[in-house]
């Protein structure tokens, strides 16, 4: 496939704008409120929320050390290539999809907005927000504002295009921008920031501490698809606007199994190493290889086009 800009290669979506209540009028302008309603707190204690959301232990990772290093496992040819709508310096990728430029100022605005958002409900909320959710937290939020109709036009395009365009072909696992994790469904694993699913994956995480020790942590759980959007977001920022790059790391927002199952497990203190290839020499890996009932979602030189995750546990 040859080199070719993102906008120019993606797939025609439906609009939601016109059967969504994204944009209903409402007169209740109390934010404290609105948090309440979303995330089911208690009346008076969104000061207590935000203080028990920052507190994370020196092994839970931020999100700057999530994306982590694509280089850890990928090889990458380059020439120099001036007409790159977003060129890495001194050089630009071969056969790689980039974000147009034309498109930039809504990819800046919606990542910014993205870290608002985070900051106004906390880390582990972040994690279960859903689109329409976002939406009024920053409708309601004098710092955030609306999100304009070109943020979300180039929402909507990063969540409805087909990344087999650039190499990805991991199986769709969110059909609607809109679709969101039932709040009654996950449970909130202390001292992570994460949430798991109820049923087979908890029990799964749990039996695995019993089987490997404490030494071993979830990393990362349940990931809304507002979650996924801004950690896919951020890596192809931190790969100067390279999709194909990216999906290497992470999956585009509508194909990543955290949002009905799988769930990532670290080595406590190890940091973001716990995202690259290092994470298979550790002990704790070891010993989750002798344990029958899990498996890796990406192997080796994996189908799906995703680079090798010895630390991503395959539930469904």
């Amino acid at each position: 496939m040859k080199r070719r800009d993102f906008f120019k290669s993606t797939t025609a979506f439906a609009s939601l704008f016109s059967a969504s209540t994204l944009f209903a009028n409402s007169s209740d302008n109390n934010f404290e409120k609105l948090l309440n309603e979303i995330f089911g707190l208690k009346e008076n204690s969104v000061e207590n929320y935000e203080k028990l959301n920052k507190i994370k232990d020196d092994y839970i990772l931020t999100e700057e050390e999530y994306i982590g290093e694509v280089k850890d496992s990928i090889i990458i040819e380059s020439k120099s290539d001036s007409n790159a709508s977003i060129i890495k310096e001194n050089k630009s990728i071969l056969e790689d999809v980039f974000i147009e430029e034309k498109f930039l100022s809504a990819f800046k605005s919606v990542r910014k907005k993205l870290n608002l958002v985070q900051s106004h409900v906390g880390y582990g909320n972040f994690n279960i927000i859903s689109f329409d959710e976002m939406i009024k937290i920053a409708k309601y939020s004098s710092q955030i504002g609306n999100f304009t109709k070109d943020e979300l036009a180039f929402l909507e395009s990063i969540f409805y295009y087909d990344p087999s365009i650039h190499g990805f072909y991991g199986k769709k696992i969110s059909l609607n921008i809109t679709d969101s994790i039932n709040k009654k469904e996950v449970v909130k694993i202390p001292y992570t920031g994460h949430y798991l699913f109820k049923g087979e994956p908890e029990k799964i995480y749990y039996q695995m501490i019993g089987d490997i020790g404490e030494s071993l942590t979830l990393t990362s759980g349940v990931r809304s698809i507002v979650k996924q959007t801004k950690l896919f977001l951020d890596k192809v920022q931190s790969v100067n606007g390279n999709l194909t790059d990216a999906s290497k790391s992470l999956a585009p927002p509508a194909y990543t199994y955290h949002s009905i199952a799988d769930f990532d497990v670290g080595k406590k203190g190890f940091g973001k190493a716990n995202f690259s290839s290092r994470f298979a020499l550790t002990d704790e890996f070891l010993k989750m290889r002798k344990l029958k009932y899990i498996d890796m979602r990406y192997t080796v030189n994996n189908k799906d086009g995703v680079r090798y995750e010895p630390w991503h546990v395959k539930i469904i």
